[in-house]
């Protein structure tokens, strides 16, 4: 396989075959996010893809997914990203589903029937970030999106049949927002009704703006109890008809899996447990990106 630099994948797609069609990120301006600084974003050639799916139809065989990297596969015109999918149904007979990243702009680039053919064709799952429901803090953190056009954008893909994962930061919006930030998530999800939420903490990345700013002052983190208020407060604002929400990343404090709205009070109750110390935390030294 032809790999460049950094590539990333979300956790669900640790056994997934990676085929790596762009590099780099389209947006790439988020000011938490290090992972493809000095990264010029580009789309792979046809050549170079075509010859790593053969290499996946040879020794990976024992692979039912595919994951599409790297920050935003969607942004792909939708021929190319079509002759992509189609010749992993070629190839890949095996293969059961084809994820990949999305945004707010690449979403609304694609024609609702557009989306619906990559469907047809094995797409099944995008992953977006929101990070937050806050139109302040998505500001500060030059996300390019507005909370309404993440709504707008959610929605359109899952009226086009794909699954949707959504994740969201906690402490993105340092202490003097963090409430509202837990809101407005909420609020959002809910508009949204994704079937997988994915909570990650906030971790600061050396040589970024947030970081910068954080050092100068501008920027305050939240302590560990008061992530899990953050979260507490999402959760109780968060209303999904049948969905995943995970808080169980490396980052995380406090290991979460709740279907909700089945598990919401004993996910509220784990989490008071563990606000009133009757539940250890996850030591600093362990968290990890």
């Amino acid at each position: 396989m032809h790999y460049e630099g950094n590539i990333i994948r979300p956790p669900s797609e640790a056994n997934s075959i990676l085929l790596q069609v762009t590099v780099g990120c389209s947006r790439n301006k988020c000011t938490f996010c290090g992972t493809y600084r000095g990264e010029r974003f580009r789309i792979k050639t046809d050549d170079v893809i075509m010859d790593d799916i053969a290499f996946a139809a040879q020794y990976c065989r024992q692979q039912r997914r595919v994951f599409l990297c790297d920050g935003d596969a969607l942004i792909l015109p939708h021929y190319r990203l079509l002759g992509i999918l189609q010749e992993i149904e070629k190839q890949l007979p095996w293969v059961t589903r084809v994820g990949l990243y999305a945004n707010a702009k690449s979403l609304k680039m694609k024609r609702i029937e557009e989306l619906e053919e990559l469907k047809a064709h094995g797409l099944g799952i995008a992953y977006m970030g929101l990070e937050t429901g806050d139109d302040v803090t998505l500001k500060k953190i030059n996300k390019g999106a507005t909370a309404a056009q993440m709504i707008d954008m959610g929605r359109k893909a899952r009226t086009a049949g794909l699954k949707i994962s959504i994740t969201v930061l906690l402490g993105i919006a340092g202490r003097e927002r963090s409430a509202i930030h837990a809101r407005e998530t909420g609020r959002v999800l809910t508009a949204i009704d994704p079937e997988y939420v994915g909570a990650l903490s906030l971790m600061l990345i050396p040589g970024t703006p947030l970081c910068h700013d954080f050092e100068a002052g501008r920027f305050e983190m939240l302590e560990p109890v008061e992530m899990l208020q953050e979260l507490r407060t999402m959760i109780e604002h968060t209303h999904l008809s049948r969905g995943l929400f995970h808080a169980n990343h490396a980052s995380n404090y406090l290991p979460i899996r709740a279907r909700l709205p089945r598990d919401r009070q004993a996910t509220l109750k784990l989490i008071d447990d563990a606000l009133a110390g009757r539940i250890k935390l996850k030591p600093e030294y362990l968290r990890a990106l």
